[in-house]
């Protein structure tokens, strides 16, 4: 009985210390909402983000197992509809109490969600939403990206550097499509080169209509194109452009980044109808950590996927995906016992009733700030943000030949490009010569000249 006695004494005694060595190592519970098109394979950005999401948090936690918040991930599917997006964010934000989302997935999501989250001071942060018109609109909004408009300089000197003068500029009537063509405009005609005529292609485009355009445009003198569509219409377009022979020689074809970068996703019909494509897109400098999660990635993919298609390497929006988790698992671990207890309870002010009254959340401000200041060196290089975007990098020149893209120049803010800077490129129907950016329209008038008879008699004497 006195041993019994004597270890309940000491058992007691110690408690309060087991109390709080237990406390030390309790972890705290950082939850992020993450909005993303996952049930199409149309559009593979969404579940790319999602395995390279779940990567980061793997890797990320093996690396720092003395953290004391873990982020926790809601994964919510936007179906590729505003209104999902809009739904799963209010979801988030007032059930969940989420202290972060990242995405949606497309800019026309971004343009309702990142209100939302301003309303609630919920950080939204997009790693694929590339339009220029979403930055600056709310300070809760960050881009985990490159904007589309960092790449239309690097488009602009290529035209600039073959001496094109005409441009035929080809897009979609979305947010994705119109957000880049004041820029676009803007840096070809700072290079002297005439945009000759725009085809702006509907959300939901039939393919009588591309067919319609391709013609159209065949029956012009400009053979430069500029492409700026997401990878379902993309295809499509070059499928038709080669089934009508508009790949051929003579003809330039230049891609946006988005559609670049799915180049190694494509099925081989789309890579043969892609033959002599020059597209641009963010230069990732290589690294042994870039390696080892290329490697794992696509391993990862083949076998989510089990496709017959092998990437060539990892997309970019999947690296942008990676360093988001891990600058956002920092900033988490910055802002620290204040995670608990997101959410004010209680209606927004501004909005008291309804649908919208969403509360404020009591770590967003410090959380932005932490996430604004974070940088490091990640899977795709340097991540620094600049007025609440990802800073501008050089851009990869790449031309599509066989069954690969390959880099024939690169484009820096600070020095451009010049064509003596570009190594051999493969141009439409397997040329090796400079197209020189117009010809005859195929269905064009002939032009006719009349010459006087005697004028041809005198010319004749002599």
């Amino acid at each position: 009985m006195y041993f019994i006695l004597l270890f309940l004494s000491i058992a007691l005694l110690l408690l309060p210390l087991i109390t709080v060595q237990s406390s030390k190592t309790e972890t705290i519970d950082f939850r992020v909402g993450v909005i993303l098109d996952l049930s199409s394979t149309d559009s593979p950005v969404g579940r790319i983000g999602m395995s390279c999401l779940s990567m980061a948090h793997s890797d990320f936690y093996s690396v720092h197992r003395d953290y004391k918040t873990r982020v926790f991930l809601h994964v919510r599917d936007s179906n590729h509809s505003v209104v999902d997006a809009a739904a799963a964010a209010l979801n988030l934000i007032q059930d969940v109490k989420v202290n972060a989302i990242i995405g949606p997935q497309k800019s026309t999501q971004v343009n309702f969600v990142m209100d939302l989250g301003d309303r609630a001071q919920v950080p939204i942060i997009s790693f694929s939403a590339t339009s220029p018109s979403l930055v600056p609109q709310t300070p809760y909004f960050i881009r985990t990206a490159q904007s589309d408009a960092n790449q239309v300089q690097a488009i602009a000197s290529t035209v600039e550097a073959f001496r094109w003068s005409q441009v035929v500029i080809i897009y979609e009537d979305t947010e994705l499509g119109n957000g880049i063509m004041p820029y676009l405009s803007n840096a070809l005609q700072d290079v002297n080169a005439r945009v000759s005529y725009r085809s702006v292609f509907p959300k939901s485009v039939t393919d009588d209509f591309i067919m319609k355009e391709l013609y159209k445009m065949m029956t012009m003198q400009t053979r430069v194109f500029v492409v700026h569509m997401s990878q379902s219409l993309g295809i499509r377009l070059f499928l038709k452009a080669k089934e009508i022979g508009m790949m051929s020689e003579g003809y330039v074809w230049i891609v946006t980044s988005g559609l670049t970068d799915l180049f190694n996703l494509v099925g081989f019909d789309v890579v043969e109808a892609m033959q002599g494509v020059l597209g641009v897109k963010p230069l990732i400098p290589n690294s042994k950590d870039l390696q080892s999660f290329a490697a794992r990635w696509i391993r990862f993919f083949l076998l989510e996927t089990n496709r017959e298609i092998k990437p060539a390497e990892t997309s970019i929006f999947g690296l942008w995906a990676y360093d988001t988790f891990w600058a956002l698992a920092m900033a988490a671990e910055r802002v620290g016992n204040s995670c608990i207890n997101a959410m004010e309870n209680g209606a927004n002010a501004e909005y008291p009733g309804g649908l919208f009254a969403l509360g404020k959340s009591e770590t967003g401000h410090k959380l932005l700030q932490e996430l604004l200041a974070t940088s490091f060196r990640g899977v795709a290089g340097e991540f620094n943000l600049v007025n609440g975007q990802l800073e501008q990098t050089p851009y990869q020149i790449v031309n599509v030949v066989g069954k690969d893209e390959r880099e024939v120049g690169t484009w820096t803010p600070s020095r451009g490009i010049s064509k003596r800077s570009f190594r051999s490129i493969i141009w439409p129907g397997d040329s090796t010569v400079a197209p020189k950016g117009w010809e005859f329209p195929v269905s064009g008038k002939k032009l006719r000249i009349g010459v006087p008879q005697n004028l041809v008699l005198t010319i004749s004497s002599k």
